[in-house]
């Protein structure tokens, strides 16, 4: 039995069943995911965790914010991501005086045909590279928000496609850094993931320094996968199966943000959906054509604190909406395997789940 593969658009076409070879996908996805990693580990070094982030949010159709002090290759990270597909790539660096026009486009009057044209903005690539994005006023910071949710730009009345794949990949400092502008919480909440490059240890430096000492490696990476390679490896992760069981514990995850006593915002029902396609997305890449609730734990604090706000009193006792999210996944109850042979109800064999209590990572 194989299992459902949803439209090119994430919808299912009622009343027929599309199927598709799991295991030649899962090959096909591995193959194509570990020389895309090899590349970007190739330029930074000592992270394979952050790699694996990046991987997983671009196969889960989501956006990606780097945050972190200056210096620790933020953009690096971004660019070699970027540059190891073979796709249209644009880099935006957000500076004050950066308008939205320049994110989106405009209308220019052309004397010659007498009429508006449209010229495109840097916004239309499939890789769009942020630099610094909590530099730039929220007004051009809300620029993004049409775009990484809907895939569109809408300007002057008229609506214009973006090319898929579609991923915008942000960097951003510490807000208390200086010329920082704090992200909306509707721009914070359309990032699938948060993810902290952090200093590299001495061994990685040590190794940074014969690898960047001379010529930087970015200009001698090459592309090592095609843009309708990613396209097809994001249709065969949305085949992944997630069951009732696991669905409800990611529910419950979510929810649990909404009533806690150290925040004043908890997460969005977006984000529900963003942490079940990362989850998925986790599956593929471990091999797996199912989710487990691992792979929900994993990318908690990743995919939901980043939405969250603490309370005055929360800050006050430092406590950071990380800790939150890591308390959350310790009190919240686990689904266990059930011993029945059918498990998540897939027909091959995959662990079942009924409820037992939590444990700690």
């Amino acid at each position: 039995m194989t299992p459902l593969l949803v439209g090119a658009w994430g919808k299912a076409e009622e009343g027929r069943v599309t199927t598709y070879d799991d295991r030649a996908s899962l090959t096909d996805l591995t193959a194509v995911v570990e020389r895309v990693r090899s590349s970007v580990e190739g330029v930074i070094e000592g992270k394979p965790e952050v790699v694996r982030l990046s991987l997983t949010v671009l196969l889960a159709e989501g956006h990606l914010l780097i945050e972190d002090v200056p210096g620790v290759g933020k953009t690096m990270l971004a660019k070699a991501l970027a540059r190891s597909i073979d796709c249209s790539v644009r880099r935006i660096q957000f500076t004050p005086d950066l308008l939205p026009s320049d994110i989106t486009g405009v209308s220019i009057w052309d004397q010659q045909r007498r009429d508006f044209e449209f010229k495109p903005g840097a916004i239309f690539a499939q890789v769009v590279i942020g630099d610094e994005i909590n530099r730039a006023s929220p007004k051009t910071q809300s620029a993004l928000l049409e775009s990484m949710e809907e895939r569109q730009v809408t300007i002057d009345g008229k609506t214009y496609e973006l090319p898929s794949p579609f991923m915008v990949v942000a960097t951003q400092n510490p807000v208390e850094m200086e010329g920082t502008y704090p992200l909306p919480e509707a721009q914070r909440d359309r990032f699938m993931a948060r993810v902290s490059v952090g200093y590299p240890s001495a061994e990685a430096e040590l190794q940074m320094l014969d690898v960047h000492g001379g010529v930087s490696p970015l200009e001698d990476l090459q592309p090592v996968a095609h843009a309708h390679e990613i396209v097809k490896l994001v249709e065969a992760v949305r085949g992944v199966h997630v069951s009732e069981p696991v669905r409800r514990y990611t529910v419950d995850l979510v929810a649990a943000t909404r009533s806690h006593p150290d925040l004043r915002l908890g997460a969005s029902p977006r984000a529900t959906l963003h942490l079940l396609r990362a989850a998925k997305a986790s599956a593929a890449l471990s091999g797996r054509e199912y989710a487990l609730p691992d792979d929900v734990q994993a990318l908690a604090v990743a995919v939901l604190a980043h939405r969250l706000l603490p309370t005055a009193q929360a800050q006050l006792n430092r406590r950071t909406a990380e800790q939150v999210v890591q308390e959350i996944v310790q009190r919240t109850p686990v689904p266990a395997a059930a011993g029945r042979p059918n498990g998540f109800g897939l027909g091959r064999g995959g662990p079942g789940y009924g409820q037992q209590p939590p444990r700690r990572l």
